[in-house]
């Protein structure tokens, strides 16, 4: 295909890179095959642990540079790389679709969110400000500065095989760090990609060999990358089980870690909703990327006032969803990434009718033509009740749950009734409810809206959740402090030295 030969993917890929730097990895062989129709587009060489150590070491000299670069000067070649990104939209976009399986237009959207990112971290590159602070003592000037970490590590998942990456990688750039990227072994291409785009970029400023290291592999990289001291921050998305994993790792060596993990979603329907305008929210947070975004909406809770008007819309909606080649843009829902993830949505729907859940909506799997893969499955809706184990657990698939509730404070206490806490919405016209939902008694979320979807976020707010969802916090805001070190400095400019909190010392 025309848009892997643009961006240098070739059958067999060299899975260890420092830049412009690549190296066969001597682990074991990763094969891509596309969700889409099960063809095999290309390979990896893993790593092994001998090409962990050298890269390792290329991206610790690399950093005592790297650091040295004003961060203006750093926020120019992540602007480099943004517009690099522009001009590799389309065949990287279509990579994405065709190695993930999610539609075309949210491929696209995905690069676009990185070019977004490198804007935003462009104008961050000049706005990394501290505090100044009045001392007690006379004479004296304390303020705070920020600096670079080192090396940080970045794990991302399939679902979004580049954005995510980029909005780590954007800002520990312009902070002055060296990133060492493990993309998932289930679209280690785009990592292949982006790697090459941005070796171009670097290759044309003389930015120093091993600021953007890319290692290919399956979790034992991981792990070498939870355990390794010389790593001071890992940022690692997946799923909670992993998190949870990752996260005593690095603290044992009282690491940094940022997680982005599990979500068990909610939309409030309200009495007081526009129907038709949360019937397109609710849909498209139920079956967009097949329903295998973090932010996906996976339960509907809905006032008992609308419920059935609601539901018979929802139905009837479903009705008319097209699922196929996600790279036609007919087509409203892809595959799931593999042959696994059928499986566990197979067993969340046995599961589910075994809890005593209604489907009103069937699931099953499509077969035929347009669907050799066998990745493709029917998105499906069930009535259940909040408390039901399959309900409570998060499954990466298109299966909506519908829950009846009376009043807002009972919904609230719903959407809140689970273990992940990650994005959540409300879809009504009165103030009251809505400020309810934001207030502290309100949504325990990272993310709540009001009359949006839970799926989707803008890059300049910080993106993260609570609970289970680990509480890291990436992208927009001040995101950017989990990248550096503070230091406190206070000057001493008088002819004398006096003591904090008046203690004398006198020799």
């Amino acid at each position: 295909m025309e848009f892997l030969q643009q961006l240098g993917i070739e059958a067999e890929n060299k899975g260890v890179s420092t830049g412009s730097s690549w190296f066969t990895g001597t682990g074991v062989k990763i094969d891509s095959y596309s969700p889409v129709d099960g063809t095999l587009i290309g390979s990896v060489f893993s790593a092994g642990a001998t090409d962990y150590e050298a890269m390792m070491a290329q991206a610790g000299e690399a950093f005592k540079e790297w650091r040295m670069w004003p961060a203006p000067k750093r926020g120019e070649i992540v602007r480099q790389f943004g517009e690099a990104l522009r001009v590799y939209k389309e065949p990287l976009g279509k990579l994405v679709s065709y190695e993930m399986g999610k539609s075309l237009q949210e491929g696209l959207g995905e690069v676009q969110e990185m070019i977004d990112i490198c804007d935003f971290a462009l104008g961050l590159s000049r706005q990394l400000y501290g505090l100044t602070m009045h001392s007690e003592r006379p004479l004296h000037r304390m303020y705070e500065q920020w600096h670079p970490l080192g090396i940080v590590g970045i794990i991302s998942a399939f679902n979004f095989p580049v954005a995510v990456w980029s909005w780590n990688t954007a800002l520990a750039w312009v902070c002055g760090n060296v990133c060492v990227w493990k993309p998932s072994e289930k679209t280690p291409l785009c990592g292949i990609a982006c790697q090459k785009i941005i070796a171009e970029v670097f290759a044309k400023n003389n930015v120093p060999e091993g600021v953007s290291c890319l290692i290919q592999g399956d979790r034992t990289v991981g792990e070498l990358l939870s355990n390794d001291t010389r790593i001071p921050l890992v940022s690692a998305t997946g799923s909670t089980r992993m998190g949870k994993a990752l996260a005593a790792a690095v603290a044992a060596r009282l690491g940094r870690s940022i997680l982005e993990l599990g979500g068990n979603n909610a939309i409030i329907i309200s009495q007081h909703a526009d129907l038709d305008m949360s019937l397109i929210g609710a849909a498209f947070g139920a079956v967009g990327t097949a329903g295998q975004r973090c932010t996906t909406t996976r339960r509907l809770i809905i006032h008992e006032s609308v419920y059935d008007v609601f539901k018979a819309k929802l139905v009837n909606a479903y009705q008319q969803l097209s699922i196929g080649d996600p790279l036609d843009s007919k087509n409203h829902v892809g595959p799931l990434i593999d042959k696994d993830a059928v499986k566990m949505y197979l067993q969340s729907i046995e599961d589910c009718k075994a809890q005593g859940g209604h489907f009103v909506v069937e699931g099953g799997v499509l077969e035929g033509e347009g669907y050799q893969s066998g990745c493709y499955v029917k998105p499906c809706i069930a009535e259940v009740t909040n408390d039901l184990p399959v309900v409570q657990h998060e499954t990466f698939a298109p299966i909506l749950y519908l829950i009846k509730y009376k009043a807002i404070e009972e919904a609230i206490e719903l959407q809140n009734g689970v273990p992940q806490g990650l994005s959540s919405a409300i879809m009504t016209v009165n103030m009251r409810e809505a400020e309810q939902f934001l207030s502290q008694a309100g949504s325990d979320c990272g993310i709540a809206n009001v009359n949006i979807g839970t799926s989707g976020a803008e890059i300049g707010g910080a993106f993260g959740g609570e609970k289970e969802t680990g509480g890291g916090r990436e992208s927009g805001s001040d995101a950017w402090k989990a990248y550096m070190r503070r230091q406190t400095n206070t000057i001493n400019y008088s002819t004398k030295l006096p003591l904090a909190q008046g203690i004398q010392f006198n020799l």
